[in-house]
């Protein structure tokens, strides 16, 4: 398995990953408290709409500036993750994890966290002091990014908010 920087010309490689998961359990905001809420079902992959969606993110967000590590298993994208252009925060000290997703055939084997510590070091390279992440509000999503540091945000970024508000929101000191 191979961890590299992608290009905007590879941008639907994303068309490989297959996103579908079994979610047993979300997390839900309460009082600034994380609460955990049974789901129960599969979630699948994204159709073909959701699909042409992620990758126009993708070259919208590489094309502004930011960054985008894959893991390759030949030539198949068995995962990625997206690092923003654009700092954030009250004290412009925060790159956003735009996007961050593993196949289902190679979960748990690690690359994930290759990946964050990719933008991770990228973001600290441009200056950035935290990685902001709004994380889909699934158990292995919230819990992937607490495992690799990152903790509820008492600031929340509006804009991201009104966005996907369901999302968890969190910061990861770098």
């Amino acid at each position: 398995m191979i961890i590299r920087q992608m290009h905007v010309n590879e941008a639907d490689k994303i068309r490989q990953i297959d996103r579908s998961e079994q979610i047993d359990r979300i997390y839900k905001m309460n009082g600034g408290q994380l609460e955990t809420v049974p789901m129960g079902h599969e979630c699948p992959t994204w159709d073909e709409e959701h699909t042409d969606e992620m990758v126009n993110r993708f070259r919208r967000e590489l094309e502004q500036g930011g960054t985008a590590y894959g893991a390759f298993d030949g030539e198949v994208l068995a995962g990625f993750g997206v690092l923003g252009h654009r700092f954030r925060g009250r004290n412009q000290d925060q790159l956003q994890v735009d996007l961050m997703y593993v196949s289902r055939p190679y979960r748990r084997q690690g690359l994930a966290t290759r990946i964050m510590n990719e933008l991770s070091r990228v973001a600290k390279e441009r200056g950035a002091s935290y990685l902001y992440i709004s994380s889909t509000e699934t158990e292995s999503a919230v819990g992937f990014y607490r495992a690799n540091g990152g903790n509820l945000t008492e600031e929340v970024d509006e804009e991201l908010y009104q966005q996907e508000p369901e999302d968890i929101h969190m910061l990861k000191k770098l």
